[in-house]
């Protein structure tokens, strides 16, 4: 990235889908990433409605960034992890506020990737970039495909090494994505991306 290329052009947003086996592929992907990071994370992974989460405790412990449920009305800041908290879709605007929905299940889910990926393409476009890591169903295939509809950048986790190969299989049958990697190498890219200082 050089010094006069615009704001326009440096990516703004990473956008993290994870289900079945997230959890162990979270842990993966940000214990190889910086508070350093110029970009906030935003995550939905599936969860249990009905018990309290410990996610971000658990995922706090085994990276740098801070991590924490999402709230409504909160400005994501660059180097945080934020996570839908269960049973609330996880929106953002172009400002970087971010909204919590109670609105009907996508897919049988809520919170649905599909959404929170067709939220970052809407506010960011050709800025945001959008993870698929392991998962059953089929969520956050709808969503890759508007992000990349809008020059977004879509990076999805290989199915053939992913713990539950679902999701990453009905995002990479979208033709939508960028670059298809095994869990290790996913943050390296993203760091690379987003011009993140550790390389």
């Amino acid at each position: 990235m050089t010094a006069d290329q615009s704001h326009e052009d440096q990516y703004a947003i990473v956008a993290v889908a994870s289900s079945a086996g997230g959890i162990h592929g979270l842990i993966v992907l940000l214990a190889m990433l910086d508070p350093d990071l110029p970009v906030p994370v935003l995550v939905v992974q599936h969860l249990d409605p009905r018990h309290r989460t410990v996610i971000a405790d658990v995922l706090s412990r085994r990276t740098d960034m801070p991590v924490k449920l999402a709230e409504a009305e909160e400005r994501a800041l660059p180097g945080t992890v934020y996570i839908a908290p269960p049973d609330r879709h996880l929106l953002i605007d172009s400002d970087g506020v971010m909204t919590l929905s109670d609105s009907k299940l996508v897919h049988f889910v809520r919170p649905s990737a599909d959404l929170l990926f067709e939220s970052v393409a809407g506010a960011y476009g050709p800025r945001a970039i959008a993870c698929v890591l392991t998962g059953t169903g089929s969520d956050g295939a709808t969503g890759v495909g508007v992000v990349k509809s809008r020059g977004g950048t879509v990076i999805v986790e290989d199915p053939l090494s992913a713990e539950f190969k679902g999701m990453p299989q009905a995002a990479v049958d979208t033709g939508a994505a960028d670059y298809v990697l095994p869990l290790a190498e996913i943050a390296t890219v993203v760091r690379g991306l987003v011009g993140a200082a550790r390389q």
